[in-house]
């Protein structure tokens, strides 16, 4: 199976995903999916994969599943909610960094296995911290101009064109997003080249995702109506 067709199959899985979690949890359930998925985010976006010829970063369809899910908090709660769900993210980011550093901290048992274990995750975690950076300052900014752009263009359409302020609030705090991140965690670690291509082909990725989950944003506001939970 090739790498574009596994990740349109993750997208569809992880989106779908959330509108269940959504349906069965309804508040509580999408702010824990944020928490969580922050974490799966760090871990995968140390691994470069190509995707349509580019050079990209993976998780990027979970970072993608944390903007619908404020946006579906920010149109059925309000932007309380979804900033409750950015401060879960932020806990959950630091909490992991803080507690993987700590464990890099003992030393491995004197056995093959658990040493080989260990440099493993000294590989995986010993980047974190500017990997941590970037993830902080790039989810914080991104997600509180998300959460404020969504309520904003909400305002000045006056509740209507859902499809619009889904996709400008997240599209352009994608790019925020991006920049920042990009730009604390590989300048100067990956080679210009490679680190343009990370960009330009990161923020595509994103783009993509940001417009595929238009029609989920319309089923999840149609989950909420159903319940009741509709603002």
């Amino acid at each position: 199976m090739s790498n574009e067709v596994l990740w349109f199959i993750s997208l569809f899985v992880m989106l779908s995903a959330t509108l269940l979690v959504f349906r069965y949890g309804g508040k509580t359930g999408l702010i824990a999916l944020v928490a969580s998925v922050v974490i799966l985010c760090n871990l995968e976006v140390m691994k470069l994969t190509t995707l349509f010829g580019f050079t990209v970063t993976l998780g990027n369809i979970l970072y993608g599943v944390i903007f619908f899910a404020t946006d579906l908090l920010n149109e059925v709660y309000g932007p309380a909610e979804a900033r409750r769900a950015v401060t879960a993210g932020f806990v959950s980011m630091i909490s992991m960094t803080v507690v993987m550093q700590v464990a890099l901290l003992f030393s491995p048992a004197q056995d093959p296995w658990a040493i080989e274990v260990s440099g493993a995750m000294r590989l995986l975690f010993g980047f974190m911290p500017r990997l941590a950076l970037a993830s902080i300052v790039a989810y914080l900014v991104s997600q509180y101009h998300d959460v404020w752009a969504y309520n904003h263009i909400r305002r000045l359409s006056k509740g209507r064109h859902l499809w619009l302020r889904n996709n400008l609030s997240t599209m352009v705090s994608q790019l925020i997003d991006t920049v920042i991140f990009c730009g604390i965690a590989f300048w100067g670690v990956l080679e210009k080249r490679v680190f343009i291509d990370v960009l330009v082909s990161t923020y595509v990725i994103k783009f993509i995702v940001a417009a595929f989950d238009t029609p989920f944003i319309y089923m999840g506001r149609r989950i909420a109506a159903k319940g009741g939970e509709q603002v």
